[in-house]
């Protein structure tokens, strides 16, 4: 459990320190124009996609949220990667809604790309903890699912 508060904790102090350093659009350069910090305030959904509204994103986190919290608890204390991936996921989920909640949009900042026109779209630790935490998920129900098939063939 300690993942959800460690993945919080970093995304909401990163957060509260772009908020503090930078100004509002403009980058600043980290490694030329291929890694900049950029300060916005999406009112979208991640990686800045339009869904509805504030409310509608929020309702949607919150609601993923509480299936994301159930899969955790129904998982045995053994299963330590998919639950440690979870964990990952709840944090930056956490910290998403906490902006929403608070201010009606997410803070994000890393800006990655190798030109205006080929930029990934903007975003923050949270989205990070939250998509290396469902690759890690996927992969390691990939090599479940691969170990059942394979101990299934195994006994014919």
């Amino acid at each position: 459990m300690w993942w959800v508060a460690g993945a919080l904790g970093l995304d909401q102090i990163t957060k509260a320190i772009v908020v503090d350093k930078l100004t509002l659009h403009s980058p600043v350069s980290l490694l030329g124009d291929v890694v900049r910090l950029t300060y916005i305030q999406n009112a979208g959904a991640a990686f800045g996609l339009k869904l509805g509204g504030p409310l509608v994103h929020t309702v949607v986190a919150v609601g993923a949220l509480g299936v994301l919290s159930w899969l955790f608890l129904s998982l045995p204390l053994t299963a330590r990667l998919q639950r440690t991936a979870l964990a990952m996921v709840l944090g930056g989920a956490l910290g998403n809604i906490i902006d929403r909640i608070r201010l009606d949009y997410v803070i994000d900042f890393f800006d990655v790309g190798v030109s205006e026109a080929w930029r990934w779209p903007v975003f923050n630790v949270a989205d990070s903890f939250v998509t290396v935490g469902v690759l890690v998920l996927a992969l390691s129900w990939s090599r479940h699912q691969n170990a059942e098939a394979g101990a299934v063939e195994n006994s014919d």
